[in-house]
């Protein structure tokens, strides 16, 4: 077998290089994060949800630090929950903005929320969200996780 010499190994591992980056962008979403931004509330698409309520997508991506993270904001309307209640491998904050809402988290147990709260649910942890009050609730979600959620 023939013997690289210094050229040769580093076009060699400039290539496994971009192999793994490539690898990497089709199982993880690659969205750049590293420049900073102001994202204008009024810009954001907004989606119509089942439950009669609405979310804005904020972002999506992977920050220069290596982890995923996804931010969007819900309005749910009085009496509704965005999904059952669940579980994921990312970690998850809740900051709530407006209305009065119900929180059950990985011990079964409900607890009032309201403007100005925030709520943690770790990794692999049961957790819901029910708006209990008379009025819209209003919150963002932050979503972060080591590869895509």
């Amino acid at each position: 077998m023939k013997t690289m010499n210094r050229r040769e190994m580093v076009g060699a591992l400039s290539a496994f290089a971009f192999l793994a980056t490539v690898a990497e962008a089709q199982t993880t979403d690659t969205t750049p994060m590293a420049e900073s931004k102001v994202f204008r509330f009024h810009a954001l698409p907004v989606v119509k949800n089942a439950n009669g309520g609405e979310t804005r997508a904020v972002m999506h991506g992977t920050l220069p630090t290596g982890e995923f993270v996804e931010v969007h904001e819900t309005m749910l309307p009085p009496g509704k929950q965005p999904h059952p209640a669940h579980k994921h491998r990312n970690t998850e904050y809740v900051l709530i903005r407006q209305g009065m809402l119900e929180y059950t988290g990985n011990d079964g147990k409900a607890e009032p929320v309201g403007v100005g709260d925030v709520i943690y649910s770790a990794s692999n942890q049961m957790h819901g969200l029910k708006n209990v009050g008379t009025t819209n609730a209003n919150y963002f979600i932050v979503s972060i996780s080591h590869g895509q959620l």
